[in-house]
């Protein structure tokens, strides 16, 4: 008899890892709160999506559509519309839909629920609270979903990369983008985005910088733009009011963890789930993928590696995978963000696939991992910047697991 695997989240992570759980033999069910599979890549119009993943460059709906189509052919059962309300330590799931709701217990899940953007109220933006303050995701989902443009004069708080290409979209839909400011010394997109979004549309950057104040009653009529110091905290007299009638939060985005909370899983230094080089949490049976687990700059990144997820856990549900052995914990050093995995296990894939951001742009550095005194690998990087995740694979066989040392990773000159 076949193990189940549940899949939360139909959006590419949930639909790559129900493919790979499939393929491995496991009954999958895959859920999804929407009404279509593909979540955000719906409303993502613009291209560059799929390079890697299809080798093919695509938009994001040409690449929900490929992988939904493969999904939908597949035994896979699909249930949109489906919410999953609670996850219990047994693994057992509520869930509610317009066909009535119930209990499913499988034998393994992969949690790949997506994350959510930061809001003015996550930075406690001072001022008043007009119409006209909202995040990038929602611009984009009112301009490219709804046909709605948002605004006229726009100003866009964060460089992360949706800001960045709303900046252009919403350019070339007629608006005026009057500026980006970034608190950081240093853009927080992909520098692709940075040229082709800003620079080729003359609209200013202002790096070390942050909206202090929003003002308006209905609506926006402006905002207070200031500079900030080392401590990124803004510095008095420099304020100076810009008017718009719009403020886009482009703001960072954290994974949606509201279901796993109540399981006390272990985390990380950087507060998402810890998991191990399987990319399973410290439940087991329960696996994460995508932007639930750690954001990501692409999306066949995310795809690839909820590919693993599905795997790992049809094997999970199946009853082959390898039985524990010893294990080790990897942490990140100077220089490094966060570090997925946390945990190492002695026996299954080969190699170590390390997934991490560097903590600030350095030049002619070199990455180093080592365990104790044991360098493991070093490579010479050019640049690194925290807006490119960073992928290594270090093979197993090189590491000792009779030792209780940490695997560390550093930048260092």
């Amino acid at each position: 008899m076949s193990g189940k695997v549940a899949v939360i989240g139909g959006g590419a992570a949930g639909m790559a890892a129900s493919l790979s759980a499939a393929r491995e033999g496991a009954e999958v069910v895959l859920f999804e709160k929407g009404n279509a599979l593909g979540g955000i890549l719906n409303q993502c119009i613009h291209n560059g999506f799929g390079l890697s993943y299809f080798k093919e460059e695509l938009t994001g709906p040409e690449f929900a559509e490929r992988l939904a189509r493969e999904v939908l052919e597949s035994p896979i059962d699909v249930r949109l519309e489906a919410t999953v309300l609670s996850i219990g330590k047994d693994l057992s799931l509520t869930y509610e839909s317009p066909q009535g709701g119930g209990t499913f217990r499988p034998d393994a899940i992969v949690y790949t629920s997506g994350s959510l953007e930061r809001s003015a109220g996550a930075i406690a933006l001072p001022g008043d609270r007009p119409s006209g303050i909202l995040t990038a995701g929602q611009a984009q989902l009112y301009l490219n979903h709804y046909g709605y443009l948002p605004g006229k004069n726009v100003f866009i708080l964060g460089s992360g990369d949706i800001g960045l290409i709303m900046a252009r979209r919403l350019t070339l839909e007629g608006a005026k983008v009057l500026g980006v400011a970034e608190l950081c010394p240093y853009p927080n997109g992909l520098n692709r985005n940075i040229v082709q979004c800003l620079e080729d549309f003359n609209i200013p950057l202002y790096l070390s910088h942050t909206v202090t104040r929003a003002y308006g009653k209905s609506r926006l009529e402006g905002i207070e733009l200031s500079e900030v110091g080392p401590d990124r905290k803004a510095l008095p007299g420099t304020g100076r009011f810009i008017a718009c009638d719009t403020l886009v939060l482009s703001i960072g985005l954290l994974p949606l963890l509201s279901l796993l909370r109540p399981l006390g899983l272990e985390t990380n230094g950087a507060g998402q789930i810890a998991v191990d080089d399987s990319l399973m949490s410290s439940l087991p049976g329960l696996f994460l993928a995508g932007n639930a687990l750690h954001v990501h700059d692409l999306v066949d990144n995310v795809a690839l590696e909820a590919e693993a997820a599905g795997r790992e856990a049809a094997l999970m549900a199946e009853g082959k995978r390898p039985k524990a052995g010893k294990e080790l914990r990897a942490v990140p050093g100077e220089g490094i963000g966060y570090l997925i995995p946390g945990k190492i296990r002695e026996g299954g894939e080969e190699e170590v696939l390390f997934r991490f951001r560097s903590r600030y742009p350095d030049k002619d550095c070199f990455l180093v991992f080592s365990q104790g005194d044991n360098a493991l690998k070093k490579i010479q990087k050019i640049s690194i910047i925290p807006s490119e995740m960073e992928f290594v694979k270090i093979p197993k066989k090189s590491l000792d697991f009779n030792q209780e040392t940490t695997i560390e990773v550093k930048l260092c000159h």
